[in-house]
């Protein structure tokens, strides 16, 4: 299994935020984490979640799978004609229903 390593002083990253709650147990962890290696804490939250994701082998082959599908499906895609722009002629705009009711028996 693989080692996490925090680096001192490395929180120097481009940041997107993320709204969560997480348990007053972690929360401690984290922020010791965060004393002893002179970090922020979201770098710290970042590097613990990287090094997560990075060793579920079950998430890492989904992932893979993920990224192949969009390549399988826009292999066989055929192109999207091209949209018709609407008439300016104000007959030719009015709404003519798709769907004609029926003769109702009497």
């Amino acid at each position: 299994m693989s080692k996490l390593k925090i680096e001192h002083g490395a929180s120097k990253i481009n940041w997107l935020q993320l709204k969560t709650n997480i348990e007053e147990s972690i929360s401690q962890e984290i922020d010791l984490l965060c004393e002893w290696s002179e970090n922020e804490r979201k770098y710290i939250i970042n590097e613990l979640l990287r090094f997560a994701l990075t060793q579920d082998e079950d998430f890492q082959k989904y992932k893979a799978e993920q990224r192949a599908k969009p390549l399988s499906k826009s292999a066989g895609a055929k192109p999207v004609p091209p949209q018709v722009k609407p008439s300016s002629d104000a007959a030719t705009n009015q709404a003519t229903p798709s769907v004609i009711p029926a003769a109702r028996p009497h």
